[in-house]
């Protein structure tokens, strides 16, 4: 025990010194023999029951008694005996003159991860306050130390704040009793103190220390070899840093990606080594489920009726359940110009914004925005690094537990997006000693694309897991679902082009490229699959295949075009900001990769722009080795 003088005779050695428990001193602070200042709190026929701090109390019994006494007299009493139960009795102790000593608690904190080792026994915890939840009974404080993060339950009355004195990010003490909730650790608050001074700041820069050491990311080696990726590596290292330390601090993490087999592919792995990784760290087992989201996105852009609906949805957790705001982390989107309303939106609320991406970007817009922002063409590669390969290993350098799960999954993404990269066969032979071959997978890439426009803005996650096989039970069921998937695609893409292949108009142009154009508003089955953007594409792939030449497909409706290229060395993102300068009043927008877009416009000024862009296609040199990636969705 520690021990503070009060007193005018403090300096007296001479005179006899009685202890003053403080409030929060436990049994461990008493001793034999030791006198020590205790308060009458009740009086029976056998004796006195009395107080030395909040947690010790006692009997003196009747026979060591001499007088009588009444609630909240003092007197000095030393233990006599406590008993294997927990119960103390005490004696008193006849002095005339003695000096008063104030006794702090000789706290030893017990690591939030050996709690279990614990059940039904008083420990303290000191860290800081991720999270403050007030519930029809207790008020549940997530409290994190340098080893995790530990609900504490505080009852005042049923939905009455305790402790309303302590906020989120206060450094605090907690006594209490450790039980079992759920098959998980949760402490039942005796007392809960909000440190401050010197006391505060040794706990903080622990757990802050420690905090940098654990959120350092793992070292894992690439699937495979490719000298495009290293030059992203260390960026991507830095964003696993960045969600590792996010998940120690508990913080809500809402992921946002583009709704096609490539944002699947990225987004899906990284909700797994999330998820675990919480798991990890947290002994609340609804964490998981309450700080990660995953939402898809059917633009390949942050759209303000995506970001706003996040915006609101934050709010209400941070106001119902005392959550933080979230990270928001873009997948497979994220990098353009089109991004920057929301990003401005959600800045207002200083909500940190991640992007991993490889759509042709705009960083001068975008950056400033950001805090963190990887894209292979800001390290002079392009869009044939799919985001999907890029976040199978930023997952594995979250939670390498999932590396056997996650093999196959890079070849899935580069399919989907038609990636003609280097490494594009060793991704498949990596997938190939997992079992599949190029007809499985790109089986799973279309089955993904089905699901993903019947799902809309649901995140389907058993079903999206089933299909991509990350972390299933039951191969045959996997095997079966894609069967079924795939095999409806194919029959919904043949109906679509069997409608809409005879309206398809070609026209040469001056460079020597085919040019295809189709008015899918009117001669393409609506509100069904495949969307517009894919029916362009399938349209392309297979004038690609019939001609063997350069081929530029525009698939367009009333107020927007879907673009493909094969063969053409154009700038889809250019052209878009070129055409919204020359035709003012035009409303055009739009982005994409290089070869690949979407673009929209004013209705009534469809021709004008459909026109301006033909012009400028034409006008393009032709690169027999530019390959296209995957077909938009709307």
């Amino acid at each position: 025990m520690t021990t503070d003088s009060v007193g005018d005779d403090a300096g007296d050695g001479d005179v006899p010194v009685v202890y003053d428990l403080a409030p929060d001193c436990t049994v461990e602070d008493i001793e034999s023999d030791t006198p020590y200042l205790a308060t009458v709190n009740g009086i029976v026929e056998y004796g006195i029951f009395v107080d030395l701090s909040d947690s010790v109390s006692g009997l003196v019994h009747e026979s060591t008694l001499d007088g009588t006494y009444a609630v909240d007299d003092e007197l000095v009493v030393e233990v006599d005996n406590v008993r294997d139960d927990g119960d103390i009795s005490f004696e008193p102790v006849e002095l005339e003159d003695y000096r008063v000593e104030a006794v702090d608690h000789d706290y030893r904190p017990t690591a939030t991860t050996a709690l279990d080792t614990n059940l039904g026994e008083q420990v303290h915890v000191e860290g800081i306050v991720t999270q403050i939840k007030q519930t029809g009974g207790p008020t549940i404080f997530q409290v994190r130390d340098e080893h995790g993060v530990v609900p504490a339950a505080a009852f005042e009355a049923a939905g009455v704040r305790a402790y309303p004195e302590v906020a989120v990010d206060d450094v605090v003490r907690v006594t209490g009793v450790v039980e079992s909730r759920e098959d998980a650790v949760q402490l039942e608050v005796g007392s809960l103190t909000a440190l401050e001074g010197d006391d505060a700041s040794e706990v903080r820069d622990r757990i802050d220390d420690a905090t940098e050491e654990w959120a350092e990311p793992h070292d894992v080696e690439p699937l495979v070899e490719w000298d495009a990726f290293e030059k992203l590596r260390e960026d991507i290292r830095e964003v696993a840093r960045m969600l590792r330390k996010t998940v120690i601090e508990g913080r809500p993490i809402r992921v946002r990606h583009h709704a096609d087999g490539d944002g699947m592919c990225a987004s899906v792995p990284v909700q797994r080594a999330l998820e675990g990784f919480i798991a990890e760290v947290h002994q609340d087992p609804s964490a998981p489920r309450h700080l990660f989201k995953r939402l898809p996105s059917k633009a390949p852009f942050y759209e303000m009726e995506d970001a706003t609906r996040d915006l609101n949805f934050a709010l209400e957790d941070r106001a119902k359940h005392g959550q933080k705001l979230p990270l928001v982390l873009m997948l497979d989107n994220g990098s353009t110009e089109e991004d920057v309303p929301a990003y401005r939106t959600l800045a207002h609320y200083d909500i940190p914004i991640v992007a991993l991406d490889h759509h042709h970007p705009d960083p001068e817009a975008v950056d400033p925005l950001l805090d963190a922002h990887v894209n292979p063409y800001l390290y002079d590669e392009d869009y044939r690094i799919t985001t999907g390969m890029m976040c199978v290993e930023l997952a594995r350098m979250i939670y390498p537990d999932l590396t056997n799960d996650l093999r196959h999954v890079p070849a899935v993404a580069g399919l989907s997006d038609r990636s003609k990269a280097e490494a594009m066969d060793d991704y498949l032979e990596l997938a190939a000693a997992e079992g599949y071959d190029e007809d499985d997978l790109q089986d799973i890439s279309e089955a993904l694309d089905y699901g993903a426009h019947w799902l809309r803005y649901d995140s389907g996650r058993h079903l999206i897991d089933d299909v991509l096989n990350i972390g299933v039970d039951d191969e045959s069921r996997h095997r079966r679902l894609v069967d079924v998937l795939s095999t409806r695609a194919e029959e919904a893409v043949d109906e679509q082009l069997d409608a809409a292949m005879s309206h398809v108009e070609h026209d040469p142009l001056d460079n020597g490229a085919h040019l295809y154009t189709i008015d899918v508003e009117n001669h393409a089955h609506r509100f069904t699959y495949p969307a517009p953007g894919k029916t362009t594409g399938e349209i392309h792939d297979r004038k690609v295949e019939e001609t063997g030449d350069p081929v530029i497909t525009i698939g367009y409706g009333p107020d927007f075009a879907v673009l493909r290229s094969d063969g053409v060395r154009l700038d889809i993102p250019q052209m878009v900001t070129e055409l919204d300068e020359e035709i003012v009043g035009g409303g055009v927008s739009g982005g994409g990769h290089l070869v690949v877009g979407s673009i929209k416009f004013v209705k009534g000024r469809r021709e004008e722009v459909i026109d301006s862009l033909v012009e400028k296609m034409a006008e393009a040199d032709l690169d027999e080795d530019l390959s296209s990636t995957s077909p938009l969705t709307e």
